[in-house]
């Protein structure tokens, strides 16, 4: 075949088109040069994507100083980096939601920027490593991060300097660091509003319901089990019984359950049922002002036991389906999480400095959309969930 007529590689395009469309915020051209080199190692290089083995691909010790530079010491701001991909992707694929879910980045040595032994919420177990919230953009084409806060525990340092939250102020909780990177991540982007999917285990608790109310944003966040809610539709049970565990409220209306089919985005192809049923309900709020109606929804994947897994939302007038296949797009995300970000490196970063963690997973983030805007990003042709 003439080369001069060979289709290039799909990913290779995707990756100039991208670098071409959201480094431009980067002042100086040689900044964006070793991005654009960034992007290529990333995607080019097999196995740990540490800057030394990217920089072997790219020219030896003299590169890898530059991208040492570029990721470390550099003073490029990663931010309108990622507002720039976000609108690049919207322009090419409407948004359908956003996705908020959390990663573990396991870490064995002791100098890495927020790595300690804690607890995981998510996955319920011990570690020793980072712990982050990525914000995704989820749409019919497309799957990919475009934002991340690191949760950083009391008494570690995380810009050579203070303690605590990534502000340098007070030390954020769990919950708090996931609500403010999404609300900080969707507030740059001024895309039209979406749905954002939290699914993070127990983060549907009042305070996390009204600051999303407060910022305008539709929002759809797993509870606990025995989360206290009050039923509010005096046609159901529990109508002015007081407050109830949201599992019992659940399994107080399985009469009402309706099977809704999904496709698993895990396995394409393959379609399953679920039982399904929604109660509205209030969140008990000692200001009566800030008492409002949400909907408790409630997925059965066995129906003779309790239901496995449980929402709130205030998303306006949804139908049960839609529901279902709005919180599905978090399971499209854990798909194609552990499909492709290895193949980025967005766990391998290995320094000291929080900027230059958020420089490496801002570019990992890059390299990831231009595998999914090439056909190979594990997006799982389930973009139709809603």
């Amino acid at each position: 075949m003439n080369t001069s007529t060979r289709r290039r590689d799909p990913v290779d395009e995707a990756a100039e088109e991208l670098c071409e469309a959201v480094l431009g915020s980067l002042r100086r051209s040689d900044q964006r040069a070793r991005g654009r080199q960034y992007v290529r190692g990333l995607l080019a290089t097999e196995g740990r994507k540490s800057i030394r083995n990217i920089a072997q691909q790219l020219g030896g010790p003299a590169a890898e100083q530059s991208l040492h530079h570029f990721i470390t010491g550099s003073t490029w701001d990663w931010q309108p980096v990622r507002t720039a991909l976000s609108h690049h992707l919207a322009q090419s694929t409407p948004l359908t939601a956003w996705v908020a879910q959390p990663m573990a980045f396991p870490k064995g040595g002791a100098h890495t920027v927020g790595a300690g032994h804690r607890f995981d919420p998510h996955r319920g177990q011990m570690f020793r490593g980072q712990q982050a919230f990525g914000v995704w953009f989820t749409s019919a084409g497309v799957n990919t991060p475009v934002g991340w806060r690191l949760f950083l525990p009391p008494g570690v340092d995380g810009n050579g300097g203070g303690t605590g939250g990534e502000g340098g102020g007070a030390h954020e909780s769990y919950e708090e660091c996931a609500v403010t990177g999404v609300l900080d991540t969707v507030r740059q982007r001024r895309l039209p509003a979406r749905p954002v999917v939290l699914d993070i285990r127990g983060i549907g608790t009042r305070s996390t319901m009204n600051r999303f109310r407060e910022a305008g944003l539709p929002v759809l966040a797993r509870i606990g089990a025995a989360a206290r809610l009050l039923v509010t539709d005096p046609a159901l049970p529990g109508f002015g019984a007081g407050t109830a565990a949201a599992r019992d409220i659940l399994q107080g209306v399985r009469g009402l359950r309706v099977p809704v089919e999904w496709p698993d985005p895990s396995h394409p192809g393959t379609r399953r049922t679920s039982l399904v049923a929604t109660v509205r309900v209030m969140m008990p709020d000692p200001s009566p002002a800030r008492r409002r109606e949400v909907l408790l929804f409630g997925e059965w994947t066995d129906p003779r036991r309790p239901p496995a897994r449980l929402w709130l939302t205030d998303v306006a007038r949804p139908s049960p389906a839609a529901v279902l296949r709005l919180t599905k797009q978090a399971r499209r995300v854990s798909a194609a999480a552990a499909a492709s970000v290895p193949e980025v490196g967005l766990r391998d970063f290995g320094g000291r400095s929080l900027p230059g963690w958020h420089r490496h997973v801002t570019m990992a983030s890059v390299a990831h959309a231009a595998r999914c805007l090439g056909g190979t990003g594990g997006t799982g042709g389930t973009g139709g969930l809603v």
